[in-house]
């Protein structure tokens, strides 16, 4: 299997290519407007890129994942909860994609938005067991992801399914997972993270402070408390991500 981590350090984020060398081809996670270091990735390693997927609809930075998919010819993917407004393959929760030996499958975690997911990887040429999760905004390393982009008044159903999508869905993970998600530090989506843009799930279990909560209250007031300042223009970068213009 080939992996990529690819870091955008002016914003705190983070992209993906999960794909595979000898059937050559790959999946994007979560790619930026900038398409050319996933074309260049893709060319020099000899893939072609099959999969173009988004983990939500991103509210920090424009999103590339139409310009990526047009580009490539690549299927473009999101949840069927997706409030987009342009041509798009639907996924649900336990479906399932190959992409070579990668083997991905589908789990959704809203809270963050109502069609969060995160995605849990095998490397089929190794292991049928799962290999690490991308956990989109909804888990981060050092804490989880902000559940306010939607107003005051849905702010506590939101927190209710992030706490849902945590500790019943992604904690049930075994500890050895890696995590990686799609922001570190200098994001606006989340309060405190750590600039180490992986860790695991035994990890973040134990030293994660909103993992620590020991009741949905405990965990609401850590995930709503000294959050920053939404990022700028973010309701616009909504507006052009929902459209992808």
């Amino acid at each position: 299997m080939y992996f990529k981590q690819v870091t955008h350090d002016a914003t705190g984020c983070l992209s993906y290519l999960v794909g595979c060398l000898s059937k050559r081809c790959t999946a994007v996670v979560d790619p930026q407007q900038d398409i050319q270091i996933y074309l260049d990735t893709a060319r020099n390693k000899g893939m072609e890129i099959t999969h173009v997927i988004e983990t939500h609809v991103h509210a920090d930075h424009l999103s590339g994942a139409r310009k990526l998919a047009q580009a490539t010819g690549a299927r473009l993917y999101h949840h069927e909860a997706s409030p987009v407004k342009f041509a798009h393959e639907r996924f649900k929760d336990g479906d399932e994609m190959e992409v070579g030996n990668a083997h991905i499958r589908v789990i959704h975690t809203p809270g963050h938005t109502p069609e969060s997911v995160s995605l849990l990887v095998q490397d089929r040429a190794r292991a049928r067991a799962p290999y690490f999760v991308l956990t989109g905004d909804t888990l981060f390393v050092g804490n989880a992801g902000r559940p306010d982009f939607f107003g005051e008044e849905k702010v506590a159903d939101l927190v209710a399914q992030l706490y849902e999508s945590i500790f019943t869905r992604l904690l049930a993970l075994e500890d050895h997972i890696e995590i990686y998600p799609a922001h570190f530090s200098g994001s606006a989506c989340g309060a405190g993270l750590s600039p180490k843009p992986v860790s695991t799930i035994g990890f973040e279990k134990r030293f994660n402070p909103a993992l620590l909560a020991r009741s949905k209250e405990d965990f609401t007031r850590l995930v709503t408390a000294n959050l920053p300042p939404k990022p700028q223009d973010w309701e616009n970068i909504v507006r052009r991500n929902l459209y992808q213009e």
